[in-house]
């Protein structure tokens, strides 16, 4: 096995009020993370509420600071827990400056968001591919749909002429934590998602022919990015700003420019956060001119940082050379890292400060092969039994559970408040 240097300096980027290491011990929302673990069992979900809070605060605070009208709206398929949406319905009321609504994608999104306590005209749906039967579910609520493919201006023109829409288009441009900037939603090879320009006069005319009103330009280009992909985020902007005044010289009542989700949070030793009040100036000085309001649809920057995954070391041993660590937590309680391919961080609970000595790889217990949480990852000597403890992990994972090998998902705790420690 392959020892390395102890590089805990460049890898305690995480840290945080509400998620912090004291005296040596992993803490979250002030409570002790093994402690967590050992009382309700592993693998376990632990959430720090105030958290999504205050990332909603912070957006909305650098929105309103650049000048801009707008609305903060959660991404449902990232987060769906009945605990988080009581939080965050509770952080303002339906209209208010403090409120955050609910992107959806899915009729049962749709009904969901309803049923926990947001009004149809808190919600906005964009979705693609989507069959009649959807439309069943989706038309018969006023929540605002936003149409990205010819076909689904033709199906909804059909069955609800007369209504409020938005398109969705794609400036061909992505902005991602990677560092090509590739999107699978918008880049220069053709997606399945949004209006290209050049059809853009169509889907006008299609909206036309069917009394649809079109009050919204809507994109979706982001994937995690970061500060430094503000440049390649800027492009887009543009592109879909254009877009938006042509729609309105071909005679569309636009109103809103929704620039969708994908703003990202640190995931990995290098990261900074995400610069929001930058990110809001940019969007500033690019509609300057436009007279719009903004909407956004973050997921990940809402909730990620607020949870962490605890899981016990149930295997050490050394084969052919490689230090292995299992979990009794597999991809099926997390398969962000394995659909996504994000990094993730992982801290031994009761020794978060412990020198990273080991190249490990570290496996959970799903009978796959490629149920792999890390490979030649810098890691502490462990003992089995140890709590660890897979960081920033609030957003996708719950919401993706599956009982694949009839693993059952992972349980979760939540603290809307910060235990005061010393």
């Amino acid at each position: 096995m392959a020892e390395t240097s102890d590089d805990r300096g460049s890898r305690d980027f995480w840290s945080r009020p509400g998620l912090a290491v004291r005296g040596g011990r992993l803490q979250i929302a002030g409570r002790d993370a093994e402690s967590l673990a050992r009382a309700h069992g592993t693998p376990l979900y632990a959430f720090d509420l105030e958290k999504i809070g205050e990332q909603a605060r912070a957006l909305q605070e650098a929105l309103a600071s650049a000048g801009l009208r707008h609305r903060v709206q959660l991404a449902l398929k990232a987060q769906r827990e009945p605990e988080v949406l009581a939080y965050v319905r509770g952080l303002g009321a339906p209209g208010s400056p403090e409120s955050v609504g609910l992107d959806v994608c899915s009729p049962g999104e749709v009904l969901h968001g309803l049923a926990h306590g947001w009004q149809a005209s808190e919600i906005s749906y964009t979705g693609t591919n989507v069959s009649e039967r959807d439309l069943d579910v989706i038309l018969a609520h006023p929540v605002h749909v936003n149409l990205d493919l010819l076909s689904q201006i033709r199906r909804v023109g059909r069955r609800a002429p007369g209504r409020r829409i938005g398109l969705r288009v794609n400036p061909r441009a992505g902005a991602a934590w990677r560092d090509d900037n590739e999107s699978l939603y918008s880049s220069d090879r053709p997606t399945k998602f949004g209006i290209y320009p050049e059809q853009l006069e169509e889907a006008v005319a299609l909206t036309r022919d069917h009394d649809l009103i079109v009050d919204t330009i809507h994109f979706h280009v982001g994937d995690g990015y970061l500060t430094d992909a503000l440049p390649a985020f800027g492009v887009a902007v543009d592109r879909a700003a254009e877009m938006l005044v042509a729609a309105r010289a071909l005679g569309c009542p636009v109103e809103t420019l929704d620039v969708g989700g994908g703003l990202g949070v640190p995931m990995a030793p290098g990261d900074t956060p995400l610069d929001v009040a930058a990110w809001a100036r940019l969007l500033a000085d690019r509609l300057a001119s436009l007279d719009v309001t903004v909407a956004v649809e973050p997921g990940d920057y809402l909730v990620k940082e607020a949870a962490i995954l605890m899981g016990e070391v149930v295997t050490v041993e050394d084969r052919m050379g490689t230090r292995f660590v299992g979990l009794d937590m597999g991809w099926n309680v997390m398969n962000d890292r394995f659909i996504y391919e994000a990094p993730f961080e992982y801290v031994v609970c009761a020794r978060a400060d412990a020198p990273r000595a080991v190249r490990t790889t570290i496996t959970g217990h799903i009978n796959e092969g490629d149920d792999l949480w890390a490979a030649d990852y810098p890691f502490p000597e462990v003992e089995e039994g140890e709590i660890v403890a897979c960081i920033n992990v609030g957003g996708y994972n719950q919401a993706m559970q599956m009982t694949h090998c009839l693993r059952p998902p992972a349980p979760a705790v939540y603290f809307e408040d910060r235990v005061a420690t010393p």
